[in-house]
C-alpha cells in the first residue's frame, strides 16, 4: 500500500511539473479565478433586482427552495468559463485548465439540484460534498488509482478479510438504501393515510410494516452489495445482539406493544383515553410511545409497553356514548321531587347533553348532613371534554336551586351529652 501511494504522489508531482507550472495554464487559472469573481458580482446585481421587484411572486418562492444562493453563482460561472474557452481557444491550443474547471463546477451544479430534494440542510450538504469529491476524483483521473489502492488494505477478518474499498462502498450503499426506504416509506404512508373507508388503527399498522419491510430489505441488500462474509460475522454478531438486546429491551418492548396495540384495534388515533391520571385524545401511534394530547394542549409521550400494562379507559373504543355522573346534598327540609325536577332539567338544557337517553335524578342516600342525590347524563363527544360538561352542569343546578330556595347542608355532626346517674 505505501509503495502504490509513494507512485501516486511521484506522479502528481510530475503531472504539475510538465503541465500546471506553464504561461498557458498561468492564463487559463486566471481566466477561472475572474469568471468565479464575475459570476459572484454579477449573481448578488441580478438577485437584488429580482427580489426588489418580484420578490413576493409564487415562483419565485418556490425557486428558493432549489438553494440557488450556492447553484446559481456557480451556473454563472460555467458559462462564463465556456465563454473563457471559446475565446482563449484560439490562442491556447489545449485549455487544460478551462476545461477541467468546467467539467468540476458543472459535476457540482448537477449535484446540487439533484440533493435539493433532501429536506435537511445539513445532509443535502454532506451528500453533495461527497458525491462531488468522487465525482472529481474520476474527472482528474485518480478514482481508479485511489480505489486499486483502498482495495488493496485488506482488514483481516475470520477466514477472510474486508478492505477499505468494501467498507466505503459498503457504508455509502447502506445510507442511499436507508434513505431511500425511508422516502419510500413516507410516500407510501401518505398513500395509506389518503385511503378512506380504513380504521386509523389499520392505516397505522400498514405504514409501520411497510416501513419495516423496506428498512430490511435495505439492510440486506446493503449487507449483500458490500461483499461482507456474513458467516464470518456471525460470531461477532452472536455476541454483540446479547449485549444490544439487553441494552435495548424496554425499546423492543416498547416496540412490539405497539404492533399488539395496532392489531387488537384497542386504541387508535382521535381515541379519548384516561391512562395513569391522564386524560387526553390519541395524537399519534409512534413505534416506541403513544402521543396523547390533553385538554390543556399538554403532550404526553407514554410508551406502548404501559398502554399494555397499566388500565387504560377508552371513552370511546366502541362507541362515543359516556354517562357522567354528578352526586351532590341537599338538606333535610329541601323538596327533593322539586330538587330532583330541578337537576334533571338543569341538564337537559345543556346542548352537549343528550335528549334520549334522558338525564335522570336518583336518591341514593340519606347522609348525616343531607340527603344524596345523584344526576346522570349521557354526552356522545368526550373529545370536548367530560370534566367541563359536569362543570357547566353543575352551575346551572346552583342557579336553579338558589332561585327555588333549595339549600346545601353545611356539614354538621349532633353530639349528645348525657349526665350518668351519681355525676
Amino acid at each position: 500500500m505505501g509503495d502504490d501511494l509513494a507512485g501516486l504522489i511521484d506522479q502528481a508531482w510530475a503531472f504539475a511539473r510538465e503541465s500546471v507550472f506553464k504561461l498557458d495554464r498561468i492564463i487559463e487559472a486566471a481566466a477561472v479565478v475572474a469568471a468565479v469573481l464575475l459570476a459572484f458580482v454579477l449573481w448578488r446585481l441580478a438577485r437584488n433586482a429580482v427580489m426588489k421587484a418580484f420578490g413576493d411572486h409564487a415562483f419565485v418562492q418556490k425557486l428558493s427552495h432549489l438553494q440557488l444562493g450556492s447553484v446559481a453563482p456557480m451556473a454563472l460561472t460555467l458559462l462564463l468559463i465556456w465563454t473563457a474557452q471559446l475565446l482563449l481557444g484560439q490562442l491556447i491550443k489545449h485549455t487544460y485548465v478551462l476545461d477541467l474547471s468546467a467539467s468540476l463546477i458543472a459535476a457540482w451544479v448537477v449535484i446540487r439540484i439533484a440533493v435539493s430534494v433532501i429536506r435537511s440542510r445539513e445532509i443535502a450538504r454532506l451528500v453533495a460534498f461527497l458525491a462531488w469529491t468522487v465525482a472529481a476524483l474520476n474527472i482528474v483521473g485518480l478514482l481508479t488509482p485511489i480505489a486499486t489502492v483502498l482495495d488493496t488494505a485488506v482488514i483481516p477478518l475470520g477466514d477472510g478479510g474486508i478492505s477499505l474499498l468494501d467498507i466505503i462502498t459498503g457504508i455509502t450503499t447502506f445510507a442511499l438504501l436507508i434513505w431511500g426506504a425511508l422516502v419510500l416509506s413516507r410516500l407510501i404512508d401518505g398513500r395509506i393515510q389518503a385511503i378512506h373507508g380504513v380504521p386509523p388503527s389499520a392505516r397505522v399498522l400498514m405504514s409501520k410494516t411497510s416501513r419495516i419491510v423496506l428498512l430490511t430489505i435495505a439492510v440486506l441488500t446493503s449487507l449483500n452489495a458490500s461483499g461482507i462474509n456474513l458467516t464470518a460475522l456471525a460470531v461477532l454478531g452472536g455476541a454483540l445482539s446479547v449485549g444490544i438486546g439487553f441494552g435495548l429491551q424496554k425499546v423492543v418492548g416498547n416496540f412490539i406493544s405497539g404492533l399488539i396495540l395496532l392489531m387488537d384495534r384497542s386504541i387508535k388515533p382521535g381515541d379519548v383515553i384516561e391512562v395513569s391520571g391522564t386524560y387526553g385524545i390519541i395524537n399519534k401511534l409512534a413505534a416506541r410511545y403513544t402521543s396523547v394530547i390533553t385538554r390543556d394542549g399538554t403532550e404526553y409521550l407514554i410508551p406502548n409497553e404501559d398502554m399494555i400494562t397499566q388500565p387504560v379507559v377508552n371513552w370511546s373504543h366502541s362507541d362515543l356514548l359516556v354517562r357522567r355522573r354528578v352526586p351532590l346534598q341537599v338538606s333535610y327540609e329541601s323538596d327533593l321531587p322539586l330538587a330532583m325536577s330541578l337537576m334533571a332539567a338543569a341538564a337537559m338544557e345543556e346542548d352537549r347533553v343528550l335528549k334520549v337517553p334522558e338525564p335522570r335524578t336518583l336518591l341514593r342516600g340519606f347522609g348525616e348532613s343531607g340527603v344524596d342525590l345523584e344526576l346522570r347524563f349521557w354526552i356522545n363527544d368526550p373529545q370536548n371534554g367530560v370534566a367541563n360538561i359536569s362543570s357547566a352542569v353543575m352551575m346551572r343546578i346552583w342557579d336553579k336551586f338558589h332561585a327555588e330556595g333549595i339549600s346545601f347542608p353545611y356539614p354538621h355532626m349532633v353530639v349528645d351529652l348525657r349526665k350518668e346517674a351519681g355525676e
